[in-house]
């Protein structure tokens, strides 16, 4: 007896039939991909697709070089020497017989003050002296005859006494006298002014017929020597502290306390002043209130182009660090709490990061104290998405970067 068969019984039997044979199939494939797999020529597509993935860098080779200290310092200009005019004596001027902003040379008369008043006190000492050399001469005349009489005694020893006390005396005011008309001559002369050094004159703060007075708190102008300059940079105690240890430690190697420090001044705009200076001094103490030192540079200046007051940027070399790396800034990284690494290539073929330490900077580039290895391959572009075992595929080596960067430094700061 055939029973009837319903059409969705012999649908699911079908359905269950092609996916028995769908499993088979891939079953077969597996077997036979796990066969092949040792085959060199099926790895290959698989080397060549890590490769794609591998990032694309350039590099630089660190090698240790000898690099300046230079440190950039902010100062002001100051004048090598200035003397600002006031009055001895107290009178009218009477004249000014200068040219403001000419150069003057030291004993040049500047103003003239009234001198009618210290002509007559000069005549009125003169007179004095006379006087008192009249008196002076008589005194020693009649000593003279006393001392005369007392040898016969035909006078007092008391008489003798008081006569030479009389003659002592009165050439004891001849040197008064005598002094009272130095002094008067010498007012006389302060009536003109004159200049106390060589410099250059400023604007004159009295005209003719102004009354001035001896030593008087405003000063009649200001004398400025600025051939050569003074330059007085200002650096934190805390960072000469670390030069100074930098220095006992070895790490910077000096050039002697008797060589001289070059120093090179820069404008506001960036150029650079065509003269080089010298450090003459650092300050002894530190100031209080902003807490720096004082580094002060003598500057020449033939052409007047610096002028008091003016901000510049000085550069000068503390030493120089041996046996040190420069690495580009852009090849640096920062962690979270500001240490900085680099990542290298590796021989092969992954990147490898090496923690660093930073001294300071030189220009663009980083002075590398610790952490590097003479010949490491620093990665210096396409380090973005560059972790620490990650593939990496070198693409070439900036050499001219490499020469620039062990050329040395023209500008370092603190790192």
């Amino acid at each position: 007896m055939i029973l009837p068969v319903s059409s969705p019984d012999i649908l699911t039997r079908v359905a269950a039939r092609r996916v028995i044979a769908g499993a088979l199939a891939g079953a077969s494939l597996l077997a036979l991909s796990a066969c092949g797999g040792d085959d060199p020529a099926a790895a290959e597509p698989q080397q060549q697709a890590m490769q794609q993935q591998a990032s694309r860098v350039e590099v630089i080779k660190a090698e240790p070089a000898s690099v300046e200290s230079v440190r950039t310092l902010p100062g002001r200009t100051t004048p090598f020497a200035q003397a600002e005019i006031r009055p001895q004596v107290t009178g009218l001027i009477q004249n000014r017989l200068f040219t403001e902003g000419e150069q003057v040379k030291a004993g040049q008369p500047l103003y003239q003050i009234d001198s009618a008043e210290y002509y007559s006190a000069v005549e009125s000492a003169k007179a004095g002296l006379a006087r008192a050399e009249a008196s002076a001469a008589t005194a020693q005349e009649t000593a003279g005859r006393f001392q005369r009489l007392a040898d016969i005694d035909a006078v007092s020893q008391q008489s003798y006494d008081e006569a030479v006390a009389e003659s002592k005396q009165a050439a004891a005011e001849v040197g008064i006298q005598r002094a009272a008309l130095e002094r008067a001559k010498i007012d006389l002369a302060r009536t003109n002014v004159r200049a106390p050094i060589d410099g250059q004159i400023g604007r004159s703060s009295v005209t003719p017929g102004a009354l001035v007075t001896a030593n008087q708190a405003t000063p009649l102008a200001r004398i400025l020597q600025l051939d050569p300059i003074y330059v007085d940079m200002t650096a934190s105690s805390a960072e000469v502290l670390r030069w100074k240890q930098d220095v006992a430690n070895g790490e910077i190697r000096t050039l002697g306390e008797t060589a001289s420090v070059p120093v090179t001044v820069r404008f506001e705009d960036g150029s650079a002043y065509q003269h080089r200076g010298q450090i003459e001094f650092t300050e002894v103490s530190v100031d209080q209130e902003a807490g720096t030192v004082i580094i002060r540079a003598q500057v020449p200046n033939p052409d007047g182009l610096l002028l008091p007051g003016m901000f510049v940027k000085s550069e000068f070399a503390a030493g120089s660090y041996n046996g040190v790396y420069l690495v580009p800034q852009r090849a640096v990284q920062r962690t979270p709490k500001g240490d900085g690494y680099v990542f290298v290539a590796s021989q092969e073929g992954t990147a490898q990061r090496k923690d660093v330490k930073i001294q300071e900077s030189s220009g663009a580039n980083w002075i590398v104290t610790d952490g590097l290895s003479p010949g490491d391959q620093v990665i210096v572009s396409g380090f973005q998405n560059v972790r620490d075992g990650a593939p990496v595929n070198v693409i070439g080596t900036q050499t001219d970067e490499l020469a620039s960067v062990n050329a040395g430094a023209s500008q370092s700061t603190p790192e």
